[in-house]
Formats: C-alpha cells, structure tokens, sequence
C-alpha cells in the first residue's frame, strides 16, 4: 500500500478546483478520459454523468438525526444521497446498520446493497512523551471519548455518567463542531475537551485512558470503536446502530436511553473489574483484527469487477 501508485498500474488526475468540483470539474474529465467506471467513495455523484457508477453510503445521520444538521447541509446530503441511490444499481453501505438504514428510509431493494466494513491500519504512529498528560493537567484516571462535539456524540450522557463517579475525568479529543455544548462540558471539573489533537498526543491518550466511550446515538460504522480495539483498551458503547456490529463480544454495551445511574454502572464495571479488563482487551485485539483495509479494498474491487462486466 505504501509502493508509489504507479508502481500499482495505477494513473493520477490532480483536478484543482475551488467550488463544485463534483458538479462541475469532475464531469468535465469523465467526458474526456471515458472511464467504464466512476467509482465514489463518498456517496456525491455529479449529475452530469451518464455512466456506471458506484458510491458509498457511510451513515444517514441526516435523515436519523436530523436536528444536527443546518437546513441547508441536511438538503443538499438529502438530495445528493437520494440521487446516489437512484443512479446506481448497486451500492456499497460500510456496516449491516447502514444497509438497513437505507431499506429502511430510501426503499432500497435489499440486494441492490453491499456491505463492506471499513479497515483498520495497525498503530504505526509513536505516542508524544508521558509529560503531555502533565501539561494538559491529566494526572489521574480518564476514560477518553474521540470525536466531535455535537449532540449526536452524546457526551452529554458520558459527562453525566462521569460525574457519577469517584476521580475520574472525561477526555474528549475532537472538533468543537457544538461551542455551547462544549462550553457546557468545558464547565464541568469532571471533564476536560482538548479539540483537534495530532496523532503522537491521540496515542497517548489511547495509551493512558482508563476506558474509550463511545455513547453515540448513531454512527454509521464506528470506528473510535475500532481504534480503542486495536489498541488493547476496555470499549464502552451505546448499544445503537452499527456500534455493536463492529464491537461485538469484544466491549461492554449500555442501551442509549440508559440513565447516567446506569451507564455509570457500566463504566464502573468496566474501570474496577481487573478480570474482565484483562478478558476484553485480550478479544478486542482479536477482533480488530478482523478488519483491514486489504479486506475493504478486496470487497469494493469485487463489487466494481461485477458491474464492470455487465
């Protein structure tokens, strides 16, 4: 995966283009180039475009959660999607939850949808030095939670939970998509959120954190589940969408209505019982390596050879 493209028979179009590149450049080397197949991992496909075609479908938040999204992000997700479903004669959704989803909502037939889970790449990146987590004041016990900070995160529930509990803080490393709920967060002792992070300091945390929560009301796939597996850590998740999909035996669940009382059970759980901790993180390794990028990349090529043969 690291040898240059070319090497791997592949050519590459840099296509520079400010606003509406999918609409307007993008179609413009599709009528030159003549491709037997546009290929979308990210679910836009231009209108122009006559041809096969083949997208990804991550999640539908927008359509589940809806009060997330402005007006405006939510339509033009609605419309895009909605056109990605009408053009193509098979997609790809990345978990069963989001096939489902789109049964479910866009009345898609069953075996119009392949799903191919997303991969993992082992941690490669070395963490930042032990002294970061003194920098950041983070000397005692934390359970971490990666992602942004919006209400469909729901780190609301995770902050309730913590408070719940005795000397342990709630770290959130991710963009402050909400400011007043992290202003909210920001304001209790129990939590600390650190934004954006670069990777050396994000190991670290996954290194150090006590747990890895993950209390979304909704995720397309999961994957700060399956980083905190591949890394060894406890995963506690709400029992929602695809989260069980990707975690399986391998975390602890807490249904997304739960009370804090009953999370905070959980996360105790899961911070005090050393056998279980041993058990989990032992089968969380195992099972996250079920999930590679080779094995995404064999599901999408398999697809694309289908349709390219009709």
């Amino acid at each position: 995966a690291s040898r240059p493209l070319a090497a791997l028979g592949v050519d590459a179009m840099v296509m520079p283009f400010r606003r509406m590149w999918s609409q307007v450049r993008l179609p413009v080397a599709l009528a030159r180039e003549r491709p037997d197949l546009l290929f979308v991992p990210g679910h836009v496909i231009p209108f122009a475009w006559p041809g096969k075609v083949l997208t990804v479908v991550h999640d539908l938040a927008f359509e589940r959660h809806p009060q997330a999204y402005s007006l405006g992000d939510r339509t033009y997700l609605q419309v895009t999607t909605r056109w990605a479903v009408a053009r193509c004669r098979l997609i790809i959704a990345v978990s069963e939850s989001t096939k489902q989803d789109l049964v479910e909502a866009y009345g898609v037939a069953p075996e119009r949808v392949c799903v191919v889970p997303l991969g993992i790449s082992p941690p490669a990146t070395p963490p930042a030095p032990a002294s970061a987590l003194n920098e950041l004041g983070l000397n005692g016990t934390f359970v971490l939670q990666v992602g942004r900070v919006e209400t469909r995160k729901n780190q609301a529930a995770a902050l309730a939970a913590v408070e719940r509990l005795n000397g342990v803080t709630l770290v959130i490393a991710g963009p402050e998509r909400d400011r007043a709920l992290s202003e909210t967060l920001r304001s209790s002792t129990h939590a600390r959120v650190l934004g954006r992070v670069d990777q050396p300091l994000l190991e670290l945390l996954y290194k150090r954190a006590a747990a890895v929560i993950v209390p979304s009301l909704y995720e397309g796939f999961g994957l700060p589940v399956l980083e905190a597996m591949a890394r060894g850590k406890v995963v506690v998740a709400a029992k929602s969408s695809s989260l069980p999909e990707v975690g399986g035996e391998a975390a602890l669940y807490f249904h997304e209505s739960a009370d804090p009382d009953e999370l905070a059970g959980v996360l105790g759980v899961a911070l005090n019982d050393q056998t279980l901790r041993t058990r989990l993180a032992r089968i969380a390794r195992a099972r996250a390596a079920k999930f590679s990028w080779d094995k995404t990349a064999a599901g999408v090529a398999a697809v694309i050879k289908e349709l390219v043969g009709e």
